[in-house]
């Protein structure tokens, strides 16, 4: 049996979980998923303007607060913090373990940067179209599987640092290596996609994104408990998170995080298998405690998915109260006369009415008085000078528009578009290079 703990969800994620799973979670491997798609085209703007650049904002803060612990209790830290750069994240994690006088070695995983393997027209899952209209590209990442991190764990690393990796693959790993696992095995490596998949967003098995008062409860979610599995070697586990933490895991959140990002259940494709998520098992055995079994699998893609970063211009945004009487009365009139001055400049014009219809952009015929409205005009241009122009005109509404609008704001900001397409799996190169610090000296292999 091995226990993986799951300490971040995302780039932002709550650093405290992580480390008190470290503390008191008696694990062998503690995971951090801090990926998204447009955080690594992001993390390439940075390298590109510092190639010293380029790993998650984050790594030296939880880095600083977790490499003593996992140091003094002998956890495997597997993460994909390296984002567009994880052999100088690999760096400054052997620097800051110089500093605190530890002993460390570093893998960095690397090859799933394949921008200058794309093609023009190559053909975008989204919208079946080249490639090609989707430039100038940022970014151009493989999702990476299993294979690409054994050699890693063979290396005996202690922390291993990679860019894009699919998500599960950073747990199934780790279940391959010590088990020894066959990679044509689909069943088990299945199994295991199912358990990561679980474990993944970290606190949202334990109730995060799941509370809803008086429908599902969950109790203390200002202190959420984040998960860690037991995993046996025929691919059952079972889920927990460390006693006395908030949150819950129960067959509900469970089942919601199962299906969670999940377009096809039956097909669920990663770059290690295809999953059938209908075929997984979920049994509450005590509270907090969900045993995971079943999953069947079939032969892995030939190609790897890749997510491309492209600049699609800019967003203008700005945004203005009307509170009282009439309030949306007067906050629709504001968007009329916003929507008759911009609409020949900009084709991509949105007007939503914050407290009335902005986030299903309608009310439903439901008759609403709403006491306070904002109104908030968002519109996309090539340029941040056209794309100003959206909260210039917002701001003049305090003395152009209706009665009683206050507390305007306007800004801008770069769009980080994203699409997807598919690489034949030979043409990516995994790699690997280590940094390591022993005693008092660096050796660099």
């Amino acid at each position: 049996m091995i226990r993986i703990g799951s300490g971040a969800g995302f780039s932002g994620d709550r650093l405290e979980p992580a480390v008190v799973l470290a503390e008191k979670g008696q694990l062998h491997y503690l995971v951090l998923e801090c990926l998204a798609e447009r955080t690594i085209a992001l993390a390439q703007k940075r390298k590109l303007s510092n190639p010293s650049l380029g790993y998650d904002p984050l790594l030296e803060k939880r880095m600083e607060l977790l490499l003593p612990i996992i140091s003094k209790n002998k956890v495997r830290l597997i993460t994909n913090m390296g984002a567009a750069n994880p052999v100088g994240a690999a760096e400054m994690v052997v620097k800051m373990a110089k500093s605190l006088g530890i002993s460390l070695k570093v893998a960095a995983v690397t090859g799933d940067d394949v921008l200058t393997h794309i093609q023009g027209h190559d053909q975008t899952l989204e919208t079946n179209t080249d490639l090609f209209n989707y430039q100038p590209y940022i970014s151009a990442n493989a999702y990476l599987g299993v294979e690409a991190l054994l050699p890693a764990l063979a290396s005996e690393a202690d922390i291993i640092i990679t860019g894009r990796v699919a998500d599960p693959s950073l747990f199934v790993a780790p279940m391959i290596y010590h088990f020894g696992w066959s990679l044509d095995d689909t069943d088990r490596i299945a199994k295991g996609t199912a358990i990561g998949h679980l474990l993944e967003c970290g606190g949202q098995i334990c109730g995060g994104y799941f509370a809803d008062p008086g429908k599902k409860e969950v109790p203390d979610l200002a202190h959420l408990g984040f998960p860690y599995a037991d995993v046996s070697p025929d691919g059952s586990a079972i889920i927990s998170k460390i006693e006395g933490t908030g949150g819950i895991i129960s067959i509900a959140t469970a089942k919601e995080q199962l299906l969670y990002e999940v377009t096809n259940p039956n097909e669920y494709i990663t770059p290690d298998v295809v999953a059938d998520f209908t075929t997984v098992h979920l049994k509450e055995i005590r509270p907090n405690q969900i045993a995971v079994s079943g999953c069947t699998g079939k032969k892995k893609p030939e190609n790897l998915k890749v997510s491309v970063g492209y600049h699609a211009g800019f967003i203008g945004e700005g945004e203005i109260s009307y509170a009282g009487s009439n309030a949306l009365g007067r906050a629709t009139l504001a968007g009329e006369i916003i929507h008759e001055r911009l609409k020949d400049d900009f084709t991509e014009l949105r007007l939503d009415y914050i407290g009335s219809s902005s986030v299903h952009r309608t009310c439903f015929g439901q008759k609403e008085s709403p006491y306070e409205v904002r109104l908030r005009v968002a519109g996309r241009a090539e340029t941040k000078e056209k794309a100003l122009k959206i909260g210039d005109e917002v701001e003049a509404l305090y003395t152009n528009g209706p009665a009683g609008g206050g507390g305007a704001r306007k800004y801008t900001n770069e769009i980080i578009g994203i699409v997807s397409t598919l690489l034949p799996r030979e043409k990516v190169k995994p790699s690997m290079v280590i940094r390591e610090r022993i005693i008092s000296e660096e050796k660099i292999i």
